[in-house]
């Protein structure tokens, strides 16, 4: 090897070792910039009328009152990116008069939105997971007034937001009364998490209405002679009665906390309250065998329905031998199914009209006439 070739090698022998120094020294002192996100860089560069994706989020957005918010600033970006990647800039809409706002022309991808509005708390919402050519109605958004302290801004997520949905259900009650937490008259309402799936299922199973209905049932099987087995006297009554509301404790546990925590179903009947009568009839009915997941689709009750027979099952542990079997477990879950579809009925006409406490703005499923904004480019 020449003089000269030795002389280059070292040259960039401590070049090289010089880049790696300032680079190593970079590291330390001023972090690379975050990649950017790419699903929706796109979409950014585009307007709503040359995006070429075929999915959609709508939504819309009230107070706390329930009067509508115009004029809120709707940024969506995605969810779920790997650390170091960027969600960058977002679409961004503004809710029009009606509260409400869309994304329209979507790729497909996993999504989550931040609402912001003057005077009210800003709201981030869950992962919303789109498909190819889906529309996703986002659960409704109902904002708390914000705080006075100018240096403190509050978040609201949509965890806290079906927390305060639920108080507001747990407060329902006919005529003051009767309970009737299981309606939502908000149609979009936040998804429940497993905690409050049962939560609000062992507040009703315990409520004291629920008590005295087993009461009730109690005195007339007594009276009719149904499950001799149990004998007469105060100890017959008392064992009809224990039966009587273990037979709707056990569905309701099982059939609106458990299994919806499992399968992801809301075990929650959302009043419709427009349309015609016998549109409503059959939506109402057909609620006892079809739900609402989670994610906000349509899928079979396999909750409820699973509820029934599988209390009817356990029933078989404290009726008397000679009712015990598959006939005590078919009955019971058949009587338990018919029963949901008959209260269905009663929450879509009857309920609404005696039940205080439900909000102005909860009437059902929103006008479909309305015309939400489009949405615009970042700023």
């Amino acid at each position: 090897m020449s003089r000269f070739s030795c002389v280059f090698l070292s040259l960039s022998l401590v070049s090289a070792s010089a880049i790696a120094q300032n680079i190593a020294a970079l590291g330390h002192h001023e972090a690379l910039p975050d990649a950017p996100s790419f699903v929706l860089a796109a979409a950014q560069a585009q307007s709503s009328e040359t995006r070429s994706g075929t999915a959609r989020i709508s939504g819309t957005v009230l107070d706390i009152n329930g009067g509508l918010v115009a004029g809120a600033t709707v940024t969506l970006v995605e969810a779920g990116l790997p650390a170091g990647v960027s969600p960058g800039a977002g679409l961004v809409v503004t809710s029009d008069t009606a509260g409400r706002f869309v994304f329209d022309k979507l790729p497909a991808g996993r999504f989550k939105f931040t609402i912001t509005a003057q005077g009210l708390q800003t709201f981030v919402s869950g992962d919303i997971l789109l498909k190819p050519g889906e529309s996703r109605e986002a659960p409704q958004v109902d904002l708390p007034i914000a705080s006075t302290n100018i240096d403190v801004q509050v978040t609201v997520t949509q965890v806290e937001l079906a927390q305060e949905q639920i108080r507001a259900e747990e407060k329902q009650r006919a005529f003051g009364v009767l309970p009737n937490f299981y309606t939502s008259y908000i149609w979009n309402a936040a998804p429940l998490t497993k905690g409050q799936k049962m939560h609000l299922a062992f507040k009703s199973a315990t409520d004291p209405v629920e008590f005295l209905g087993a009461a009730v049932q109690g005195a007339a099987q007594y009276n009719a002679g149904q499950y001799a087995g149990y004998g007469y006297g105060f100890s017959g009554y008392s064992k009809r009665f224990a039966a009587a509301y273990g037979d709707g404790a056990f569905a309701r546990v099982i059939g609106s906390g458990i299994l919806p925590s499992v399968l992801h179903q809301d075990p929650r009947y959302f009043y419709k309250g427009s349309g015609t009568k016998k549109s409503r009839a059959l939506y109402a009915i057909s609620r006892a065998f079809i739900t609402r997941g989670d994610d906000g689709k349509h899928e079979p009750n396999y909750s409820h329905i699973g509820g029934a027979f599988l209390g009817g099952a356990i029933s078989n542990a404290y009726h008397p031998h000679a009712d015990r079997g598959v006939g005590l477990t078919i009955t019971n879950g058949l009587i338990d199914t018919a029963g949901n579809a008959v209260n269905n009925l009663i929450r879509e006409f009857i309920l609404r009209e005696i039940t205080p406490n439900v909000p102005d703005y909860a009437n059902g499923q929103p006008d479909p006439s309305a015309k939400p904004a489009s949405p615009t480019k970042p700023q």
